[in-house]
C-alpha cells in the first residue's frame, strides 16, 4: 500500500507526494501515482520544450470525470520553483505563473493533478517574441481528425512555398497542430498576423474544408484554423502533455509521412498515443519535435520586418 503522503528526493530536491492512489482516469483506473511514472519518464524530451516558458497548468483534482480548470496563477508552491510575471496579456492582467525548469518542478505540478501542460510561446526572458507560430487545426463534426491532417498536408505545402519547415504534433484529442519554428524577433501582431494570412489562403482554396471564422456555426464539417492561438496571452499544450480526456492521451509529435498515412487510408487510429505506446515510440525515436527547440527561420515578407 503506497502511504498517503510521502516525501521523495528528486535530484537533490524534496518534492511531497500525496493521494497517489486517487485514480484520475476512472475508465482505465489510471492513477496519480501512473501519470507521476509517465511524465518522470517522458521528462528526457518534454522538460526541454517547457523549461523557461511560463505555463498554464489544467488540473483535474478529482479527475477527469470531476471538474477542471485552467490555472495561470501560480498555485501555492516551494520556494525552488520559479515563476514569472505576465504583464503581455491584452486584458492588461499582471500573474505571477509558474515555470517548471526540472524534473522536481515537473512531479510538483503532477503531484497537483496538473494532467496538462501548457506553456507560453514566449520564453520568460523575452516574454514578447515567440519562438514558434502555432496551427491549431479543430475539425468541427462530421469532419474528423483525418479531416485535419488534410489541412495539415495543405498547410505545410503553403508553409513550404514560402521557404518554410513545419512540425506536426497530434493534440491528444481530435486535432492537429502545425508548428513552425522561429527566430525570436517577431512581435505577437506579426506572428499571429502570418497565421491569419495562410489561414486566409486555405479558405480561399478549400472553401468547403477549411475555415477560420471563430464562431462554431461555421465549423460544422470543416477544420477551423485557429490563428488566434497566436497571442500573447494564449498557450498551447506541450509535446508530450497527457491530455484530460475519458482515456489517458499524449500530445504527440509524428512525422509528416505519419499524417500522410492516415489521409491516405482515412484511419485515425495509428495517430492515438496511449502513454504506453507514447512511451515506446519515445524510447525508440527520441525526440520527434526537437527542431522546435532552436530556430533562425524568418517569417517572410510582407509579414516579417
Amino acid at each position: 500500500m503506497t502511504p498517503a503522503t510521502q516525501v521523495v528526493d528528486i535530484e537533490g530536491v524534496p518534492v511531497r507526494l500525496t493521494t497517489l492512489e486517487r485514480v484520475l482516469w476512472p475508465a482505465v483506473g489510471f492513477t496519480k501515482a501512473d501519470m507521476i511514472d509517465f511524465y518522470v519518464a517522458v521528462a528526457p524530451v518534454l522538460l526541454p520544450h517547457v523549461r523557461g516558458r511560463p505555463l498554464t497548468l489544467h488540473r483535474f483534482p478529482e479527475g477527469v470525470d470531476g471538474p477542471s480548470f485552467f490555472q495561470t496563477r501560480a498555485p501555492s508552491h516551494p520556494p525552488w520553483v520559479r515563476v514569472q510575471r505576465m504583464s503581455t496579456f491584452t486584458s492588461g492582467k499582471e500573474v505571477d505563473a509558474v515555470v517548471l525548469d526540472d524534473l522536481a518542478g515537473l512531479v510538483w505540478a503532477a503531484n497537483l493533478s496538473a494532467i496538462e501542460l501548457h506553456p507560453y510561446l514566449g520564453c520568460a526572458e523575452d516574454l514578447v517574441h515567440p519562438t514558434q507560430v502555432v496551427f491549431d487545426l479543430d475539425p468541427g463534426p462530421p469532419a474528423t481528425l483525418v479531416d485535419a491532417c488534410r489541412v495539415a498536408l495543405l498547410v505545410r505545402s503553403v508553409l513550404e512555398d514560402l521557404g518554410l519547415s513545419s512540425l506536426p504534433k497530434v493534440s491528444g484529442g481530435v486535432g492537429i497542430h502545425v508548428v513552425v519554428p522561429i527566430a525570436p524577433r517577431y512581435p505577437y501582431d506579426e506572428t499571429k498576423a502570418f497565421a491569419r494570412a495562410v489561414a486566409a489562403v486555405l479558405v480561399r482554396h478549400h472553401p468547403d474544408l477549411v475555415t477560420d471564422r471563430m464562431p462554431r456555426r461555421y465549423r460544422a464539417g470543416r477544420v477551423f484554423i485557429d490563428w488566434s492561438q497566436n497571442d500573447a496571452g494564449k498557450s498551447t499544450v506541450a509535446p508530450y502533455s497527457l491530455r484530460g480526456g475519458v482515456v489517458p492521451t499524449v500530445a504527440m509529435p509524428v512525422e509528416w509521412t505519419a499524417v500522410e498515412r492516415t489521409v491516405a487510408t482515412r484511419d485515425h487510429v495509428p495517430l492515438v498515443f496511449a502513454p504506453d505506446r507514447a512511451r515506446r515510440e519515445i524510447d525508440e525515436h527520441g525526440d520527434r519535435h526537437a527542431a522546435a527547440l532552436a530556430s533562425s527561420q524568418s517569417l517572410p515578407t510582407p509579414v516579417a520586418r
